[in-house]
């Protein structure tokens, strides 16, 4: 049995487990912004396609000194790309052939774009049920890769790594010589919005990858941007093809830019539901990652919740393609106040079904 690799599209993983599709579902696999795009996105959408008879700026000049004025760096410390996954893909070209070490759970993509550029690939498997980095565990093989991929709030525990390992890690892949590559995809979710952006113009080796489809709700559009050091900017780019971000996409990213209230909602909002699932969870007995994002693991030993959930119409995210999860958590988005209700329900029931047995 293949399971699809990625959340979404749900239709795909019910095939594969031959379950009949219910006519109405609630995602829970997909861990966008519940509140969807900013207003003035949709309040100026017809307006977006009065540029798309023309080809879009292939340097996106406009969105990258917006981008590297916010985060207070040099233009040429920016590169923009076609979301998250173009940027991984043009990461890994740089290192074509080369060695690197991914820390895991994380998210699939780093090995697959490594792989396909013909690196050799190794794993460090992080613990539960804290999923913390111990760097005095790394720091001895470091030397022997030429990247470091990471990702924090990590994708799929929610988890934020204790910023002085970060810090230490940083440092150790300095002296070490290797890259090392944090994926900042859900940085904007975490209360204090904190980023290691900042350390770039006193570590050449870091690079940070951006996504604004998560936290802007429009995965459909594919919008993010890499941050680094301009000569590691300037090869990245170098395998970039011309007009791989869309006019609308742009146009889009400099409002998004712009929405702080929006932004500071939404983290108000996901820190509230997640109140209310833990504690829900907790009453179960059940066991819960530390999340500090928008989505979170749930244990299933029993490997039962998930079919159950399925039949009832509520999606969660498998996690047998995360190494060390095997199957045996559950990865569920935080989502609208009713449909996070919906959840915590189908929960329960299925707590009572068991108990029943």
């Amino acid at each position: 049995m293949i399971l699809p690799s990625h959340g979404s599209n749900p239709h795909y993983l019910y095939e594969a487990l031959e379950i009949e599709m219910p006519r109405s579902i609630l995602d829970f696999s997909a861990n966008i912004n519940p509140m969807g795009p900013p207003l003035r996105i949709k309040e100026r959408w017809s307006g977006f396609f009065e540029g798309v008879m023309h080809y879009p700026d292939p340097h996106a000049v406009e969105l990258t000194k917006a981008i590297a004025g916010k985060e207070a760096l040099p233009v040429p410390s920016v590169l923009v790309g076609n979301g998250g996954a173009e940027i991984i893909m043009l990461v890994a070209n740089i290192l074509a052939n080369r060695k690197v070490l991914i820390i895991q759970p994380a998210f699939a993509e780093y090995e697959q774009a490594c792989l396909a550029a013909g690196c050799e690939v190794d794993f460090h498997q992080l613990d539960p049920p804290d999923w913390q980095l111990d760097v005095a565990r790394l720091i001895p093989g470091l030397r022997e890769y030429d990247a470091v991929f990471l990702c924090t709030p990590n994708n799929p525990t929610g988890v934020s790594f204790e910023r002085e390992a970060m810090m230490e890690l940083i440092g150790e892949c300095q002296k070490a010589d290797c890259l090392v590559v944090i994926d900042e995809a859900f940085y904007d979710f975490t209360e204090d919005a904190f980023t290691y952006a900042s350390l770039i113009n006193r570590f050449p080796h870091l690079l940070i990858l951006r996504s604004m489809t998560k936290i802007f709700a429009i995965p459909g559009l594919r919008l993010g941007y890499l941050l680094a050091e301009p000569n590691i900017i300037k090869r990245v780019k170098s395998y970039k093809p011309h007009w791989s971000v869309n006019q609308v996409a742009l146009e889009v990213g400099r409002i998004c830019l712009e929405e702080e209230v929006y932004i500071s909602e939404t983290r108000a909002f996901i820190q509230s539901q997640k109140q209310k699932l833990f504690q829900c969870y907790r009453e179960l007995g059940m066991t819960v990652s530390a999340s500090t994002v928008n989505f979170y693991l749930l244990k299933d030993e029993s490997l039962t919740l998930f079919p159950f959930l399925l039949k009832k119409g509520i999606v969660p995210r498998h996690t047998y393609n995360f190494p060390g999860l095997d199957g045996l958590w559950l990865r569920f988005a935080v989502k609208g106040e009713r449909d996070n209700e919906a959840l915590m329900e189908g929960v329960r029931q299925w707590k009572r079904q068991g108990s029943a047995s």
